[in-house]
């Protein structure tokens, strides 16, 4: 059991999450005395599917200031309807925690009817801070921070081996999201290739064999089911010509490589440094989440090659930071953001490696990996 850095919000909330992220357990040791609707079992999703009217009568049988707990509730959306009738008749009398793994049919019913009602959180895999800082980066990399595979690492090439087929089956087959499984399984080998590069969703159709517009499809179904997002481009300077399109990165770098079969394999150089920027973006998102900072996260690009990995903006601030896999800083890593924060367009620049020692380069702190986290952490990047 890990001691997760979110807090239990007083008021009703959503917590999205992508499948095995530890949601589940989170509200169990958060909620113990909470009525339960766990909507994966079988015998629950059938009553509330065929009587989503039980549901209102068993919380109304609650004492007042009770918890109630449904579990991935995307499974049944019509229960948000009872849940909003309940929180407009009785205030904050009863109190809901709803999760959910996919927002597809929670848009589809309009999730927005409990805006203003209930507020939204994020989970995450784990971070570096909820291991104590108790980790091997070689091996973040290789296998990510899914907790079943944290707890038991002997078994890790397994659990995400499971992690992915299940997903297949139980997220995309189960809910009948895509039409053809065996086209999604090649999409889904494909984007973990293109894991952390510019999207080119016409590139990704050929090579996957799949329709442009089901490739499209395809990326909107990972986002909806918080496996996938874009990182956006960010554009400051109306006089430089900066790239617009966006980046794709899966949520986990174990994920991607599992998705990728390459699980059994050793980590390579170029392989190694898109798994870095994948587990820094887990860092930042969810630092960001926890500590409710806001803002937005993004990436800068020119044409002519200049880039820097993440951009946190917010208001007037800007922080950059440029993340290498190597164990030795030089000079080069930082040029682009040196210039950005020279023009005074990012005001704090921060670079990462693997080495050992904190360095100073021009504007820039160079942090090794885990004294960066620690800091990201404690407040003291993005605060």
């Amino acid at each position: 059991m890990y001691t997760r850095q979110l807090t239990l919000p007083a008021r009703s909330f959503f917590l999205f999450g992508p499948r095995g992220t530890g949601k589940t357990t989170w509200l169990r040791q958060m909620l113990p005395t909470a009525l339960w609707f766990d909507l994966l079992r079988t015998r629950t999703f059938l009553e509330l599917s065929q009587q989503p009217e039980e549901f209102r009568q068993r919380v109304e049988a609650l004492r007042r200031g009770s918890w109630v707990v449904v579990d991935e509730v995307q499974r049944v959306p019509a229960l948000l309807h009872e849940v909003h009738a309940l929180i407009s008749e009785h205030g904050r009398d009863y109190r809901f925690a709803l999760s959910g793994s996919s927002a597809r049919k929670l848009k589809r019913l309009d999730v927005d009817l409990l805006a203003g009602r209930v507020i939204n959180r994020r989970f995450f895999p784990l971070t570096a801070a909820e291991l104590r800082y108790d980790v091997e980066p070689d091996r973040v990399l290789r296998f990510g921070l899914l907790p079943q595979v944290q707890s038991d690492p002997k078994y890790a090439v397994d659990t995400l081996d499971a992690y992915v087929s299940n997903y297949l089956r139980e997220e995309i087959q189960q809910e009948a999201l895509v039409r053809r499984l065996d086209s999604f399984a090649r999409f889904l080998q494909v984007a973990a290739l293109m894991n952390g590069q510019i999207v080119n969703v016409s590139g990704i159709a050929r090579d996957a064999a799949v329709a442009r517009p089901t490739v499209q499809g395809y990326f909107d179904t990972l986002i909806d089911t918080l496996i996938g997002f874009w990182l956006p481009a960010w554009q400051p300077r109306a006089k430089v010509k900066e790239v617009v399109s966006s980046k794709f990165y899966l949520f986990d770098p174990g994920v991607v490589r599992a998705l990728a079969g390459r699980l059994r394999e050793p980590l390579e150089g170029v392989e190694r440094g898109f798994l870095l920027e994948t587990w820094m973006l887990h860092e930042l998102r969810a630092a960001v989440a926890v500590q409710g900072l806001g803002g937005d996260l993004r990436y800068w690009r020119t044409p002519a090659g200049s880039e820097v990995d993440f951009i946190w903006t917010r208001g007037k601030r800007a922080v950059g930071i440029e993340a290498k896999s190597s164990p030795t800083w030089r000079r080069e890593f930082g040029g682009s953001l040196k210039s950005l924060v020279a023009d005074r367009v990012v005001q704090t620049g921060y670079g990462v490696y693997t080495g050992t020692a904190e360095l100073k380069d021009g504007p820039l702190r160079v942090l090794p990996l885990l004294r960066f986290l620690k800091e990201l952490s404690s407040g003291h990047v993005l605060g």
